[in-house]
C-alpha cells in the first residue's frame, strides 16, 4: 500500500479512530513524520497533540541503533540484538556510547528551547494514541513505554500507516490496540511508501503542535 502523503494517511488512520472522539484522548509523535500523521488524528478527535523527541544511538562503522535515547535522558536498548550480543557491544563501547548518549541528549535540549514538548499530567488518565509514519522496528515503541512508565494511561493504542512484522509483534505487547494500515517487510525506508514527502522542517513542528487545537473539525 502507498499513500499521496503523511497528510492522506492521517486521514484514514482517523476514519479508524472515530471511536475515540468523544472520549478523553490525546495523540503522541514519535517522529517528526508522524506529527503530520499525528496532526490529522488529533483534528478529527479533537485531542491534544504532543511530539516525544528521541535520538538513535549508533555506533561508529554500524547502520543499526544500539539503542535510544529519550528527551528526559533516558535510554532504551534495541532489543532486535540478543543479551549476548549487547553485553559485547556494552563491555566493548561503553566509553562511546555513554558520550553518544550525552551528545544526543544536549542535541534533543536545544530541539526543546522552552521547557519541552510534553506535559505528563495532560496524558494522565487518557487513552494516549501513539503515532509514527511507521515502525521498520520496535525500539522506539520501547523508548515510549519506557518514557509513559509514570504516566497513569488509560488506554495505550499504537497507530500508524506502516509497520514491518518485527514491529507489529512489537506493538501486540505494548500496547492495548492497533490500528496499522499496511505491514511492510522493512527493505524500504519509509519515504519509499509515500508520494509527497510531507516531513516538516524541525523549525516547523513546534508550530504544527501549538496550532494544533485550532484545526480541530
Amino acid at each position: 500500500m502507498y499513500f499521496a502523503s503523511r497528510t492522506e494517511a492521517g486521514q484514514k488512520l482517523a476514519e479508524k479512530l472515530q471511536q475515540y472522539r468523544f472520549e478523553d484522548s490525546a495523540v503522541l509523535a514519535l517522529s517528526d513524520g508522524g506529527v503530520v500523521v499525528g496532526a490529522q488524528i488529533a483534528a478529527e478527535l479533537h485531542c491534544p497533540l504532543m511530539f516525544l523527541l528521541t535520538q538513535d544511538i549508533t555506533l561508529p562503522g554500524e547502520k543499526t541503533a544500539v539503542g535510544v535515547v529519550d528527551q528526559n535522558g533516558g535510554f532504551t536498548y534495541n532489543d532486535l540484538f540478543s543479551t549476548g550480543e549487547l553485553d559485547e557491544l556494552v563491555g566493548e563501547f561503553h566509553g562511546v556510547i555513554d558520550q553518544l548518549k550525552m551528545e544526543k541528549w544536549h542535541e534533543l535540549n536545544r530541539l526543546l528551547s522552552d521547557g519541552g514538548l510534553i506535559d505528563s499530567d495532560i496524558l494522565d488518565g487518557r487513552n494516549i494514541i501513539i503515532v509514527s509514519d511507521g515502525f521498520l522496528n520496535g525500539t522506539s515503541l520501547l523508548a515510549t513505554m519506557n518514557f509513559l512508565k509514570p504516566v497513569k494511561a488509560n488506554k495505550i493504542i499504537i497507530a500508524t500507516p506502516f509497520a514491518s512484522v518485527a514491529a507489529v509483534d512489537k506493538m501486540h505487547i505494548l500496547g492495548d490496540e492497533l490500528q496499522v494500515l499496511s505491514v511492510i517487510d522493512g527493505t524500504f525506508e519509509l519515504d519509499h511508501y509515500f508520494e509527497k514527502n510531507d516531513v516538516p522542517a524541525q523549525k516547523d513542528i513546534v508550530e504544527i503542535l501549538n496550532e494544533a487545537i485550532l484545526k480541530w473539525k
